[in-house]
């Protein structure tokens, strides 16, 4: 019976070990995403190269959180809460992963747009700070109700994904009008929906990452769910 329980323990800290190293990657990636977004704003050359730099880690994280899921279900064989926790740590890494890729794309043009020297000082500028800041508090609010296996915080961000769509949209048509009036912007211009498409994108990621608490939690795949789906899944997490 002791090695029973003792075995049952350790399983119980596997699994919260995973959650952990899971939260631990999120915070690299949040932090990689702010210097990408700062180094866009300022032509922070430097930031630009640290971002690419903490991509590499990010990958390795994915790499490693990998190999402890595929020895954790091989050993453990779990069911039920277990396997939807595992499963749903899985997904998020692919997406915490992704979103670092973004963000690397984000410092990539800053470099184009700073050494081309072809920044034009338009509000679009603080547009892309707007929506980066708006896609970052998504990935915040997802990591923190991943941590809390909080369903209905996660819903809450899955709603605010429409957000940062419409200010992607807002973004892309204010720089066609740009284009347009002035022809010398059109390059900067392209440079910027580069990077205002990178954003929109991490928002999706960061949807995934709380539609994946919901998995969790109520053991519903929301990710194409309606309005009025989504509600009925964390319902009975109220």
């Amino acid at each position: 019976m002791v090695t029973g329980e003792h075995t049952i323990k350790q399983y119980d800290q596997e699994l919260e070990s995973l959650r952990g190293r899971i939260l631990q990657m999120g915070g690299l990636v949040e932090t990689q995403l702010r210097m990408a977004i700062d180094c866009f704003e300022q032509g922070d050359l430097r930031k630009a190269d640290e971002v690419v730099e903490a991509d590499e880690r990010v990958d390795d994280e994915e790499l490693e959180l990998g190999r402890l899921i595929v020895n954790l279900i091989v050993r453990r064989q779990p069911a039920a809460n277990d396997l939807r926790l595992i499963m749903g740590v899985s997904r998020a890494v692919t997406d915490l992963e992704r979103i670092g890729d973004e963000a690397t794309k984000i410092a990539r043009a800053a470099r184009w747009v700073h050494e081309k020297d072809v920044v034009v000082r338009t509000p679009r500028i603080r547009d892309i700070r707007v929506s980066g800041e708006a896609a970052l508090s998504m990935l915040r609010g997802a990591l923190d109700a991943f941590a809390r296996l909080d369903a209905v915080a996660a819903a809450e961000i899955i709603r605010e994904d429409k957000g940062v769509d419409e200010q992607f949209r807002l973004i892309l048509r204010q720089l066609i009008t740009f284009m347009m009036e002035d022809p010398r912007t059109i390059t900067g211009s392209l440079d910027t929906v580069w990077v205002a498409k990178a954003i929109e994108r991490i928002g999706d990621h960061s949807k995934n990452i709380a539609g994946d608490v919901i998995f969790i939690v109520q053991g519903e795949d929301v990710r194409h769910a309606t309005p009025e789906q989504l509600a009925r899944a964390v319902s009975q997490s109220t």
